[in-house]
């Protein structure tokens, strides 16, 4: 069995702006780069499909998998970045982000989640998706989501997982090998 963890494309946000669980539109760029995910998983079967609700998810699984019913889950939102929702990164205030920052994976963002709470509630939902073997899998979602699945797969501290390159339109195979190993491949950065 395979899971597909494939990452929204770019997302229709000015650089510099901080989101997470605000619900993004994509941008125009997102048309190639869904084509660029199409070949990737054009000859495969899918078993089903999951998706965060959040919009640039949801617009992307629909069009990568129009024959699915998707299943969105919350669990499989990005961070959310509370009160600094849509705010630039620069606006910040600087205690609070000096505050968060010094360990960004246990504290919290202010009306918000930390990142130890992301990683709870994706390993929370995905090992508990039903998987059979010789099926695909696909789950379309957040960087924070794909980081803490791998993390997790990788028994990779948290703090390290931002070492690890994923862009927008990522597609990563994980594919199970026996009890808890796994081979992870990276079709598209």
């Amino acid at each position: 069995m395979a899971l597909y963890l494939i990452r929204h494309t770019t997302p229709k946000v000015e650089k510099g702006i901080c989101y997470g669980q605000t619900d993004l539109d994509l941008a125009k760029s997102a048309i190639e780069e869904r084509n660029e995910i199409a070949l990737i998983i054009k000859d495969l079967d899918f078993e089903k499909v999951f998706s965060s609700p959040l919009k640039r998810c949801l617009k992307l699984a629909m069009s990568l998998f129009p024959e699915h019913a998707i299943e969105t889950n919350d669990n499989l939102k990005e961070m959310n970045f509370g009160a600094w929702e849509m705010q630039p990164w620069a606006d910040i205030p600087k205690a609070e982000m000096d505050q968060w920052s010094k360990d960004y994976v246990k504290n919290f963002v202010p009306k918000g989640e930390s990142y130890i709470q992301l990683f709870q509630r994706v390993v929370s939902f995905i090992s508990g998706i039903k998987m059979e073997e010789s099926k695909n899998y696909a789950v379309v979602c957040h960087d924070g989501v794909i980081r803490s699945w791998l993390s997790f797969l990788l028994e990779m501290p948290l703090n390290k997982s931002f070492e690890l390159e994923i862009g927008y339109g990522a597609v990563i195979k994980i594919t199970h090998v026996q009890d808890l190993h796994h081979r992870i491949k990276f079709l598209k950065i």
